[in-house]
């Protein structure tokens, strides 16, 4: 059996049976590399010299997540919680709290989806917006899951339907980049109208989530988050307006200087200088915040090694020439087939930047073969290289909002958010997209 396929589904099976998404990575890049014809020495080596490329961000989130904490001792996420309250009335009416729930989910899909264009710092927004936001959320019943969704939308159909910040890269640098590389023409293709399909499953899984899936009441512990904000803080003006400034510093620094650990630096020295946090409180709250983020920073490193494991077995090549192979001509078939790998090599590698030039070689040159519009291919090509992003362990579209969302201990990686966001979106991005290559 290819050794991608082994890897990929060792991690995904052992990580659905409970087992911590670390061991199921470094279990599943052993068994890939194996598999692959690598050894045990060599797999190892390949894992090691692979685990560098997550070290940054996982740096990054660990500092981040001391921020977070800083967030939480400055009162802010109290203040959040108490207007939240004083909006929904003492009688709690239903109407009031519906509007009240749509603001806020709104207003996260807004800012999720500005992290891709206008303000392009992708995943860093999340350890400093959403854990202020918990307590909130608990005190209306509003289910994570749903949340998590909402984030991972924003994260990914910004980037792979409009061609700005992020999406500029992908679409345009990437994905027409390669495509034009290996053989066609994509003078005057308009991405828009090429993944505008793939667009739509996107936002039908968003609207399942949040009007079917997820529109009932989930409760949470609320002592549990009140633990992580050190037991409640004093709230006030200036505390209020300095934990503000912070924030605004982190964004400002992270969006100019591209450097997450710069931001988050930068925002927490603002707490300290301010007095809000006290200089021999601070190496406490750090630590804290350290070990809020050590699962996210780790799922990162692993999945880094994970990934070159899979590179380095050299059969991710094999695995899309031998279903490019298997289509006999049946350009619906092969649509399908094309866009199944894709995802499998996605969920694997968990990035669909990486994936797109592994898999345009094969699938370019074979859709131009079968008949597929230029249109067509790059839908198809686009399409399969975005599916897995969401629903990979291995992903920041997923490892991002668990990272907000779990920093009470309250929320699961994969039950939580893997799945939903898989089940919301891949299956749906699926069939858009396969309709796309098939229509277009």
């Amino acid at each position: 059996m290819n050794a991608v396929i082994v890897a990929v589904l060792t991690m995904l099976v052992l990580s659905l049976l409970r087992t911590n998404v670390v061991m199921a990575l470094l279990l599943g890049a052993m068994a890939g590399g194996l598999t692959g014809g690598l050894g045990l020495q060599g797999t190892v080596d390949a894992f090691n010299s692979g685990i560098g490329g997550g070290a940054g961000v996982a740096l990054s989130y660990a500092l981040l997540g001391g921020f977070a904490v800083a967030i939480s001792k400055s009162g802010l996420p109290h203040l959040l919680a108490d207007r939240v309250v004083v909006m929904l009335g003492s009688n709690q009416d239903a109407q009031r709290v519906r509007m009240v729930r749509t603001g806020l989910i709104m207003l996260i899909m807004l800012v999720a989806i500005s992290s891709q264009n206008i303000m392009p710092i992708h995943i860093a927004f999340i350890p400093m917006l959403i854990p202020p936001l918990l307590l909130v959320m608990a005190k209306m019943q509003l289910d994570r899951r749903l949340i998590a969704c909402v984030l991972t939308f924003g994260l990914v159909t910004p980037y792979m339907f409009l061609p700005v910040g992020f999406g500029g890269i992908f679409l345009n640098e990437i994905l027409l980049k390669n495509i034009a590389a290996n053989g066609l023409s994509t003078e005057g293709i308009s991405v828009v109208s090429a993944m505008g399909i793939p667009a739509l499953g996107m936002l039908t899984g968003l609207l399942i989530a949040v009007f079917i899936s997820y529109r009932g009441k989930r409760r949470y512990d609320l002592s549990k988050i009140e633990a992580v904000e050190n037991g409640g803080a004093e709230v006030s003006g200036v505390r209020t307006l300095v934990a503000i400034a912070a924030i605004g510093v982190a964004f400002g620094v992270q969006l100019y200087t591209g450097s997450m650990v710069l931001g988050a630096l930068l925002g927490f020295i603002v707490f300290s200088v301010s007095g809000v946090v006290r200089w021999n409180e601070s190496d406490g709250l750090l630590v804290d915040g350290m070990k809020m983020m050590a699962t996210i920073g780790f799922i990162m490193i692993a999945a880094a090694g994970f990934a070159e494991v899979l590179r380095e077995t050299g059969e991710i090549a094999s695995l899309v020439e031998s279903s490019a192979s298997f289509v006999d001509g049946n350009k619906a078939l092969a649509a399908l087939l094309m866009l199944v790998v894709g995802l499998l090599i996605t969920m694997g590698i968990g990035s669909s930047f990486s994936t797109i030039p592994i898999i345009a070689a094969i699938y370019v040159p074979l859709a131009v073969q079968l008949g597929f519009s230029p249109l067509a291919v790059v839908a198809l090509v686009g399409t399969a290289g975005a599916l897995g992003d969401a629903g990979s362990p291995a992903s920041d579209s997923t490892l991002g909002p668990t990272a907000g969302l779990n920093v009470d201990g309250q929320h699961r990686h994969i039950w939580d958010t893997v799945v939903p966001t898989f089940v919301h979106f891949n299956l749906p991005l699926l069939i858009a997209g396969w309709i796309a290559a098939t229509i277009l």
